[in-house]
């Protein structure tokens, strides 16, 4: 399966590395913009062709999910590094794994997450605040209708942009590249499930003197690390699944639980991250630093896989002895400290 063609070479993830024209800086409608985005599906350059004011959002949103992942495996092996800026995460992602698996995830999220606000802020032709209706369990004398995260559209719009690059393709029934496919469909609305999941009612109180005898309330979106979070759990329960020959996938062992469509599921085993692979995609962690007292991921027995760890001193600077000044400015001195850091062999 490493060696299946079912990841093209480039993808849209690539909108994240290339910098996109504003809206205002181009003609509605016209096509060599979008023919002109690498990494795009026919049927994403034809969605690019209807809606090109989105396109720097999903830009924004692809660079928020990149920026997420490497936080979340920031002490691990695998540290969602970007290689290119066609297929941004290199070769790793032609493989099933669950790695893959979170990166589709977080992607799909934040497409959601930069279009929902995009829509609030006016950003966006085609959408505006919040309609969602009125949640049963608010108070009655609050007030509904503060201008809300559109999450609804947003999570319809990723759904469309995000899923066309999978539906457009045309796989044998049983096969593994139609196993990838679903793979990623399914990672995919796990991923936007998780945002418009998190999305809560936020409220901003009214009154004389803060006296808040008036409250407006409208839908928000979470912070997007507290999604990061959420698919990271899921990361770490994610299923193993395989194609059976009705084309569907199916558990590789059943005592466990289905998994739902908020659930992340893979269908190859992760590669070897501990040394450089060029075939699986694998950068190894020669050079990483570690932390000599964890026993954890980040601990440079796990870390460098065994191979053993060099260590170095280097000189941090930080900002110390803050004192703040009437008004209003805080002044600092600058701190130097000789700190001992290992990297690994």
């Amino acid at each position: 399966s490493c060696a299946s063609p079912v990841a093209d070479a480039s993808s849209w993830w690539s909108l994240a590395m290339n910098p996109i024209q504003r809206p205002e800086m181009y003609i509605i409608g016209a096509q060599p913009v979008c023919s002109q985005l690498p990494g795009l599906s026919p049927g994403q350059r034809k969605l690019c062709q209807l809606y090109q004011e989105h396109m720097v959002f999903i830009g924004e949103g692809a660079r928020s999910a990149i920026k997420e992942c490497q936080y979340q495996f920031r002490q691990r092996r695998w540290n969602c590094s970007t290689v290119d800026n066609t297929s941004v995460f290199g070769r790793v992602m032609k493989i099933g794994s669950r790695e893959t698996a979170f990166t589709y995830a977080v992607s799909a999220a934040g497409v959601v997450n930069a279009i929902s606000r995009a829509c609030r802020e006016g950003e966006l032709s085609s959408c505006c605040c919040s309609r969602t209706a009125r949640p049963k369990d608010l108070p009655r004398d609050w007030l509904w209708g503060g201008c809300g995260d559109n999450v609804e559209y947003g999570y319809r719009f990723a759904k469309e942009f995000v899923d066309a690059k999978e539906r457009e393709k045309n796989y044998v029934r049983g096969s593994e590249e139609q196993a990838r496919m679903l793979m990623n469909l399914q990672n995919n609305e796990a991923g936007r499930r998780a945002v418009y999941k998190l999305a809560d009612v936020a409220c901003k109180c009214h009154g004389v003197s803060g006296s808040c005898s008036l409250k407006t309330c409208w839908l928000q979106l979470a912070d997007f690390r507290k999604v990061g979070d959420l698919l990271k759990e899921k990361y770490d329960s994610a299923a193993a699944m395989r194609i059976s020959r009705k084309g569907k996938l199916e558990l590789v062992n059943n005592r466990f639980n289905m998994p739902t469509q908020e659930d992340l599921v893979y269908v190859d085993p992760s590669p070897d991250y501990c040394l450089r692979n060029e075939t699986t995609g694998s950068l190894g962690t020669q050079g990483r630093l570690c932390n000599k007292t964890s026993e954890g991921m980040d601990g440079c027995e796990l870390m460098c896989c065994g191979r053993g760890y060099d260590q170095f001193k280097s000189v941090q600077v930080e900002r110390c002895h803050c004192k703040f000044h009437w008004c209003c400015y805080v002044k600092c001195k600058k701190c130097t400290e000789i700190v001992d850091q290992y990297v690994c062999k």
